[in-house]
């Protein structure tokens, strides 16, 4: 008689738990291991220690080039005070993950701003702009607030202190227009390791020193020990005596070590040699394929031609980043170009590649949905949080003009008695940009970028598919959203309207033109 099998009693059981305190390296490793090792997750942390995670990451990440292992180290930090325009560029990550100060429900008067380095007749200058424009932020929101409360009465039903803070919100959403890109902003941000490689590495590689610098000390506290919330609050209370201090030194020698939290996945994150390369070099081919031409006037919101040959759409959007045309104006010129010049375009922007680097941005094309959007700084910033799609960013510049705040349903500025104020504030920061900008001091260009308001029109080229437009078309034109973004959804929606009628009918979709009621959020 045959001898029955045993009983597995572990047969047909999941085990799910979560984990938490060990550091990010020793985690990924312990995670990478998986598809080399039987042990379990729980063996593998017990028996690994952070010198062996070193050893495997140095291995199998930099040798072998498996860098999917840093996409398992997930890593929180903090960036306090730094400027608007450095802000952006942190964020500008497909795979980011975080928040940033909002300029709806915060006061930004008590921010303060950054200043690049000037020689003192230009620094004088830039200080000057700057107050003003906090000057003008002011007065604008405290106006703004009167008008608010003189054309919308508090409902009986609605709490004083809710009714305060809902109009609040709304002045600042038209104050905001006149915050500089030198105001200072906080954001907290939780991505992976190979992002904050991507992340350092193109920080780096900035024309702005302030980001530069930036990249380095996002680099040095991935490297060095970091906050513990934990050991802080324990610290703490033993300066007050409400813990001895012999059981404080042993918790702490014991259980909370200073934990660094990526030393090896970021240390090589160094400037991009291929990224600024090629900059200089496409920027230098749009000047010459466009040779001064005049910046033709385009709309909120242009839904391009989607049967584009695919060499003319990555070389368009190679040149678009290094200029301030229109992506329609510059395919224009890219499209009336022999091959072989536009191939040399094609050959520029992967010229300097080296082995390590992926393309540049520019080349993720194919995508059936191309929107180049004009509008506000302010209301790029929302837009720019959209992750499932690939933009395209141009510099700021005072070439587009500004916008003015609008929303059906509020006062408007004229209505205000707001809009010569608003207008000569705005003449005043760009005098101050084009003095600065034309100074002829190092870095003017880029410095002079700081003193332009949020209410300056920037170029954005943003690709996707049809579901991420149906979702940025829905999310941005609800009725709680802010009215800059508002309209650039309706606009999506309607250009997606007018070459996909049957595709229009799937869109839960909100009419922007119809007045809002201000007091719901």
């Amino acid at each position: 008689m045959s001898e029955r099998p045993k009983e597995n009693p572990a047969a047909n059981t999941t085990e799910v738990y979560a984990i938490h305190g060990a550091e990010p390296e020793v985690l990924a490793y312990a995670m990478a291991k998986y598809s080399r090792s039987a042990l379990s997750m729980k063996e593998s942390l017990t028996e690994i220690s952070s010198q062996r995670a070193e050893q495997f990451l140095n291995t199998f990440y930099f040798q072998y080039g498996h860098r999917s292992i840093a996409d398992l180290a997930h890593i929180p930090f903090a960036i306090e005070k730094l400027s608007l325009l450095a802000a952006i560029t942190v964020v500008d990550e497909s795979r980011w993950d975080g928040q940033e100060r909002s300029t709806r429900y915060q006061d930004f008067r008590r921010s303060g701003w950054f200043t690049p380095q000037l020689a003192e007749p230009q620094r004088e200058a830039y200080t000057a702009a700057v107050k003003s424009l906090f000057a003008s932020y002011d007065g604008l929101s405290q106006h703004m607030l009167g008008a608010l409360k003189g054309a919308i009465p508090c409902p009986e039903t609605m709490k004083p202190e809710s009714y305060e803070r809902t109009l609040k919100a709304r002045a600042f959403d038209v104050a905001r227009y006149l915050l500089p890109l030198a105001t200072n902003t906080s954001l907290g941000q939780i991505v992976n390791a190979r992002t904050l490689e991507s992340q350092v590495s193109r920080l780096l590689s900035s024309e702005f020193a302030e980001i530069r610098e930036l990249g380095g000390k996002l680099r040095a506290a991935a490297s060095e020990p970091a906050w513990n919330v934990q050991r802080a609050a324990l610290e703490e209370m033993a300066g007050e005596g409400s813990v001895p201090q012999e059981a404080t030194r042993e918790i702490l020698e014991e259980f909370l070590k200073p934990v660094r939290t990526a030393p090896t996945l970021v240390k090589y994150a160094e400037r991009s040699e291929y990224v600024c390369a090629s900059r200089a070099e496409l920027a230098e081919a749009a000047r010459e394929l466009m040779k001064g031409a005049e910046i033709y006037p385009a709309p909120v919101v242009d839904l391009l031609d989607d049967d584009e040959d695919l060499e003319v759409e990555i070389a368009t959007s190679l040149l678009y980043p290094q200029c301030h045309y229109s992506y329609r104006q510059l395919r224009g010129a890219v499209a009336a170009l022999r091959e072989p010049q536009r191939n040399e375009i094609l050959k520029l922007g992967a010229a300097h590649r080296g082995r390590h680097d992926e393309l540049l941005r520019a080349f993720s094309a194919g995508h059936g949905f191309r929107f180049d959007i004009l509008m506000d700084i302010g209301g790029f910033r929302d837009m720019h949080r959209h992750r499932r799609c690939v933009q395209l960013l141009q510099q700021f510049s005072d070439c587009h003009g500004y916008d003015e705040p609008g929303c059906p349903g509020q006062p408007s500025l004229a209505e205000a008695g707001l809009e010569q104020e608003y207008a000569a504030a705005m003449a005043a920061a760009y005098d101050a940009y084009r003095v600065l900008r034309d100074s002829g001091e190092p870095d003017a260009a880029q410095n002079a970028q700081y003193l332009l308001p949020l209410g300056t029109r920037c170029r954005s080229l943003f690709k996707m598919d049809f579901a991420e437009a149906l979702y940025i078309a829905e999310l941005r034109s609800g009725v709680a959203g802010h009215f800059s973004y508002r309209r650039v959804a309706w606009e999506m929606y309607r250009a997606v309207e007018a070459r996909h009628p049957a595709l229009a009918g799937l869109f839960r979709i909100e009419d922007v033109n119809v007045p809002v009621d201000l007091l719901k959020r």
